[in-house]
């Protein structure tokens, strides 16, 4: 936590997060991995729970910096997935080999949309998920059976528009992530 805030990662106001819920706490990651150092740091820490890996699959944009630092601590190859016409994908000639080991990881985690969609890519390439990783799980509702192993494990509550107090409020909306629904 105290990285969090000495960076100014934790920000506070009314969020929209990727999966369309409100928040008053945004945790923008960029402001971490924007170093380096700190970047391969927390990278390494994430590897070592990971002996045996083929392939880092991260979900685009956010979790492509710390994917691509994991693979490296690895020493294994680094792909990621994005979204083309609303579907997440592999594209730019990306491709899982059928039992290549595969970890998945994610820079934020909060309802687990985008690591889902990874883990249904992973499932249909028929490649061995050998694990879920995360700087941070916001402590949130998740979408898939296995726990990620997460270096920070927050409990920040979010809403649905309708039970969000600061719509009520009518408190200015801000939409920081890179997968917007407003």
């Amino acid at each position: 936590m105290d990285l969090l805030e000495r960076k100014g990662a934790i920000q506070k106001g009314h969020f929209l997060l990727s999966s369309g819920r409100h928040c008053d706490t945004y945790l923008q990651t960029a402001k971490i991995l924007q170093f380096p150092k700190l970047t391969k740091k927390l990278a390494r820490e994430i590897a070592e729970n990971y002996p045996k890996v083929d392939v880092v699959v991260s979900p685009a944009l956010g979790g492509i910096i710390l994917g691509f630092a994991v693979a490296e601590a690895l020493g294994c190859r680094m792909i990621f997935t994005e979204r083309e016409n609303g579907k997440m994908q592999l594209r730019r000639g990306f491709n899982l080999r059928k039992d290549e080991r595969v970890l998945v990881v994610e820079d934020v985690v909060t309802t687990g949309k985008s690591i889902k969609e990874v883990l249904d890519i992973v499932k249909e390439k028929k490649a061995n998920l050998v694990g879920i990783a995360t700087l941070i799980d916001r402590g949130d509702q998740k979408v898939f059976s296995e726990a990620p192993t997460s270096l920070i494990k927050l409990s920040i509550k979010s809403h649905v528009p309708q039970q969000c107090r600061f719509c009520k409020d009518e408190t200015p909306l801000v939409a920081p992530g890179s997968r917007q629904k407003a």
